[in-house]
């Protein structure tokens, strides 16, 4: 059976919140954890402002799903958001 990586090499439990992070606080107009928050729950997630908060700073993992929400919010692609650029 194969392993699987559960965590970043960093010990986090993503690697997209760092670039998720930048790319809200870029977004004209600003754009909080909050406002992040509400605009995906139009897009059907179940989030919060803790969620949104959990993300960025890789104590939560992100779906699938998640993330191409998020991408499509942020007006990226899902390669983007996984990119360490």
């Amino acid at each position: 059976m194969p392993m699987y990586k559960t965590k970043a090499p960093d010990g986090k439990l993503n690697i997209s919140g760092k670039k998720i992070s930048q790319l809200r606080m870029k977004m004209k107009p600003k754009c909080s954890q909050r406002k992040l928050a509400d605009i995906l729950q139009l897009q059907g997630l179940e989030f919060s402002k803790n969620t949104v908060q959990c993300i960025e700073s890789g104590k939560r993992f992100v779906t699938d799903i998640e993330l191409k929400a998020i991408a499509e919010v942020l007006g990226v692609t899902v390669d983007e958001l996984l990119s360490d650029e």
